[in-house]
């Protein structure tokens, strides 16, 4: 039996495999489909925001994702100039995919709010874009790197538990057993509702296509979030044609969108005739907005999509999903060893469902604002002008970024339940407490194994031996900021746990870290 079963082999269900097993616990991933089947739909481009990357650069993983970032801006870049019947034409593409390139690689762009670019004019804007089975791949190959099992053409049919376990029966009648399982199994999830749980919201407003497809004549139309009849975009990935129209929501999403549906939602926005002379594959998504009422019903949990739908625009539900993993990870693996009570798994929900909850809100306003007609273009104007406050866009920006994530709002001192601040060069405590002699290190390198951090100022001893019962799960540092913000406890993920007063730091160690050995 192992210790944990993730069902779902998407980028959450991969990065919670990691962060379970860099944490101790075995993981072992269940996904129905192929990587070739996953591929033909990885349609479109997903971003991660600054606080996403933040939190992958404390595993070393944001040098992979750039990389491969850089190899696709390559890629659509060559293909950017080939062929005569690919949607929005060569110059059109090209100059397309340079701009992006640009503002992406320059960090000049922090996000967009219903299609109102969130720009950083002075650059430093932290933010990547990818294709979805590209991110897979990278996070696939640290899966494979840290020894995680991942088993391909395994669809979950049945999910139930008892008091030592849960069994997930596979769609050829084997069952597979493990301590816990959790369910990354995206919006229709099986392990959602084969466990109970409720998953109350509000239906589909909107339709969403996107294909791979060809025009008889490219330049008949261009890309425009405002036309009459919707959105469409012609080139943000050569040779893929979207379109969304405010229709009620879509009706069978999983029949094979066609040539003669698509051209007829390109004729319905647009206003124009046009001619789909290739269409080879496609997908159909909505606004459906649902909300899980709790992400843990006993040894059953849920994460990304599974336990929150709402519309893409705006691209956070990647994100909002990998904060799910890397909020969960560590905690799972130290209930499941045994080294931390139970009760450490109800911190998940009150963490992580408020800031879903948030999220929802701003997508539907996002929808609200995609919507044509003249009222709706008035209000886009007036929202372009408030984003020209520097204090307006810095608010729009940190909520679409994610980097006002607070898990303990008004708790004593402004760092606890927030992002670790940069803390410079740290050098490592010795195990009896004094400063070792190893060259500084930074202090994200420290958590890319996993364990939490307590930061002590330079020349204090104490760091070490506070930290001497939990040194398996927690590593002693000394840096410099400390003089400034004081000692912290910094999770594995990267938050802000304790800072400040000595006497109650056994109380919060063995809290997040269960008890001390």
């Amino acid at each position: 039996m192992t210790d944990v079963i993730i069902v779902g082999g998407g980028p959450v269900g991969l990065l919670l495999a990691c962060e379970l097993t860099l944490a101790g616990a075995d993981a072992l991933v269940l996904e129905a489909a192929s990587d070739e089947d996953r591929r033909t739909r990885s349609l479109g481009l997903r971003s991660l925001n600054a606080r996403t990357l933040r939190s992958l650069a404390l595993r070393g993983l944001t040098g992979p994702l750039a990389e491969a970032q850089q190899a696709m801006f390559d890629e659509l870049s060559g293909d950017g100039g080939s062929g005569d019947g690919v949607a929005g034409g060569p110059s059109a593409q090209a100059d397309v995919v340079a701009l992006m390139v640009e503002v992406v690689q320059k960090g000049m762009i922090r996000g967009h709010f219903s299609g109102l670019p969130l720009l950083e004019p002075a650059g430093g804007a932290e933010y990547l874009m990818l294709k979805q089975h590209r991110l897979e791949s990278v996070l696939a190959t640290r899966a494979a790197e840290l020894g995680v099992t991942v088993r391909q053409g395994c669809g979950v049919t049945e999910v139930t538990q008892d008091g030592t376990g849960v069994a997930a029966t596979l769609a050829d009648g084997r069952v597979v057993r493990g301590s816990y399982l959790v369910g990354c199994d995206g919006g229709r999830s099986v392990v959602r509702k084969r466990s109970g749980f409720a998953f109350s919201g509000t239906p589909a407003t909107m339709t969403g296509r996107t294909a791979e497809a060809e025009l008889a004549d490219p330049g008949a139309i261009t890309s425009s979030l405002r036309g009459p009849g919707g959105l469409v975009n012609l080139s943000l990935v050569p040779g893929e044609i979207a379109t969304v129209e405010f229709d009620g929501g879509p009706g069978d999403r999983d029949a094979p969108v066609t040539a003669p549906e698509l051209q007829e939602s390109l004729r319905r926005v647009t206003g124009i005739d046009v001619v789909v002379t290739r269409l080879e594959t496609g997908i159909r998504y909505g606004d459906n907005t649902r909300h899980a009422d709790t992400y843990r019903k006993g040894r059953v949990l849920l994460a990304g999509d599974a336990a929150h739908v709402h519309s893409p625009i705006g691209g956070q539900g990647l994100n909002l999903g990998l904060q799910d993993a890397l909020n969960l990870g560590w905690k799972l693996a130290l209930v499941a060893r045994g080294l931390a009570p139970d009760s450490l798994l109800d911190t998940y929900t009150a963490e992580r469902h408020p800031v879903a909850a948030r999220v929802l809100r701003d997508t539907r306003a996002q929808v609200a604002l995609m919507r044509p007609g003249a009222q709706v273009d008035a209000l886009r104007e007036v929202l372009a002008e408030v984003l020209e406050l520097p204090d307006a866009r810095r608010h729009f920006a940190a909520m679409v970024e994610g980097t006002d994530v607070d898990y303990a709002p008004g708790a004593a001192g402004p760092l606890v339940g927030r992002f670790v601040p940069p803390l410079g060069e740290t050098a490592p405590v010795g195990p009896l407490g004094g400063q070792a002699r190893s060259a500084a290190v930074p202090a994200d390198g420290l958590l890319t194994d996993g364990r939490g951090l307590l930061v002590g100022a330079p020349g204090e001893s104490w760091p070490g031996e506070a930290v001497a019962g939990h040194r398996d799960r927690v590593r002693a540092v000394v840096a410099q900021a400390a003089t400034d913000t004081g000692a912290l406890l910094v999770r594995p993920d990267g938050y802000v746990a304790w800072a400040g007063g000595r006497d109650s730091l056994g109380e919060t160690l063995a809290a997040w870290f269960g008890p001390a050995r």
